[in-house]
């Protein structure tokens, strides 16, 4: 049972405007339309909120959670809009709150290595500032150029250079938040280590918007290594592709990405960017392996072995990955379109030594299911992130509902009992908010329950998503 909320009322949005001015409290049913969904595509899960607040600072930002207590109106902040697990949609109703305005970098300290950002700019603008300054910022998700860095931090981002450099919370020292109730609050500090009480920054990221609003960040920067190659082996077989992973990890060559695309997303992606020369178009099966070393040297003796283990594995050819090939996996998602207007995104994530026998066992179970297009997979193999795609094409409701959940009954039970878990870095959202409820322990999810309702005692932050507070 939800709690109930009161509806956005004209003293409510008087107080708002009050505090972040006029022209930025939209009503207006054309401007609110923009913002019932994020990478969401079943118009049954459109939910048109009743205002959009856009603040510009976090001194606003609070003001305006201590009036959503005040009047009982729930609040869903939208990062860059980029969710798949729906995780910016106001399934609640009340306010849409806007980060882009908050979106400036605000230092650069490359001796010390970190960057200072408000939580509204773009993934992509940190990552360019830091590579011009000769260095990485080495979060990655392949949402970059659109995704903004609050959100980031609040679904934990992962990505293709997770393999070494771990995902948006190991990139990660401080960050500002304003809380449920609306105090602005610093956790984490500019340090190699801590013991020092709770890890707090660390709770707050991953939470999904539930336990407070990133509204800046402090950000760890790597130095970047000079050499680089990109390689495309590519199977034809998915069970060989799979088998070349522990044999790659075991070597020790400490590869920076190692993605996976199975033969329907090689097609597809190839049709969406127009690659018509794509590499084994018709039965290719691609694994593509980023080396980075701070060596020449170091960098031709691991592309070596590469090519050696990937050959060794049963690789029909091994060749060099360029922009193109990228351009490809960056536009997995992108390319469904091309084949039904409506499909859901999963990411399963399972230990790393039990993704060829998962990705074995979901292709066994889809092939039970009358989905119009085979079970879709690609795949962060080297982190054991795997990004599983049904297509609805003209499959009618009610159909489509019951083998999805059947679907994914089976494909989550089977996960947990391989000591897996429901998202790797999508989050949970409203999308697996049952899910969630079903397969996370009784213990583990009371604990959950108990945080939420301490910081936030009248529900106010992101309500629907997660879990059912």
């Amino acid at each position: 049972m939800m709690k109930e909320y009161n509806s956005v009322s004209e003293p409510f949005l008087a107080d708002v405007r009050a505090v972040v001015g006029d022209a930025n409290v939209f009503t207006e049913p054309e401007k609110l339309e923009q913002y019932k969904t994020d990478e969401e595509y079943d118009p049954r899960r459109f939910r048109v909120p009743e205002a959009v607040v856009r603040p510009a600072n976090a001194e606003e930002i609070a003001a305006v959670v201590k009036l959503c207590n005040k009047y009982n109106v729930p609040l869903t902040v939208r990062s860059g809009g980029t969710s798949l697990a729906d995780g910016a949609i106001a399934v609640c109703g009340g306010i849409v709150l806007l980060m882009e305005r908050l979106n400036k970098i605000i230092e650069m300290n490359t001796e010390a290595m970190y960057v200072v950002a408000e939580a509204g700019v773009r993934t992509v603008d940190i990552q360019k500032m830091a590579n011009e300054a000769g260095y990485l910022y080495a979060g990655d998700p392949c949402s970059a150029e659109s995704c903004l860095i609050g959100g980031n931090l609040a679904t934990n981002a992962g990505g293709s250079k997770a393999v070494r450099y771990g995902v948006t919370r190991n990139q990660v020292y401080s960050l500002e938040m304003v809380t449920p109730t609306g105090e602005i609050v610093e956790v984490g500090s500019r340090l190699k280590k801590c013991s020092t009480g709770y890890c707090m920054e660390q709770l707050v990221m991953g939470s999904e918007g539930t336990l407070g609003i990133i509204t800046k960040v402090t950000l760890k920067l790597q130095p970047m290594p000079p050499y680089r190659f990109d390689l495309l082996a590519v199977f034809d077989d998915p069970f060989k592709a799979l088998d070349v992973v522990p044999k790659i990890m075991q070597a020790g060559l400490n590869p920076t990405s190692m993605e996976y695309m199975d033969n329907s997303y090689v097609r597809a992606c190839a049709d969406y960017i127009e690659f018509k020369g794509a590499p084994h178009y018709e039965d290719g099966i691609y694994v593509i392996i980023t080396v980075e070393t701070f060596s020449e040297d170091e960098l031709d003796m691991k592309m070596e072995q590469l090519d050696e283990l990937c050959e060794a594995a049963g690789a029909v050819e091994v060749l060099e990955a360029d922009d193109r090939i990228w351009a490809m996996r960056r536009n997995c998602q992108e390319s469904i379109s091309l084949v039904s207007k409506v499909s859901l995104t999963d990411d399963v994530v399972v230990p790393v030594d039990r993704i060829a026998p998962t990705i074995k066992e979901i292709m066994h179970i889809g092939s039970k299911y009358p989905f119009p297009i085979p079970v879709k997979i690609n795949a962060h193999i080297g982190d054991g992130n795997l990004h599983i795609v049904l297509c609805k094409c003209d499959l009618d409701d009610a159909t489509w509902e019951k083998i999805v959940h059947d679907f994914h009954e089976e494909v989550y039970a089977y996960a947990y009992a391989q000591g897996g878990r429901l998202a790797g870095e999508h989050g949970i959202g409203a999308k697996k908010l049952a899910y969630m409820e079903e397969f996370t322990p009784a213990g583990e999810l009371e604990l959950m329950r108990r945080i939420k309702l301490a910081w936030d005692p009248n529900l106010i932050l992101n309500p629907g998503k997660v879990f059912n507070a």
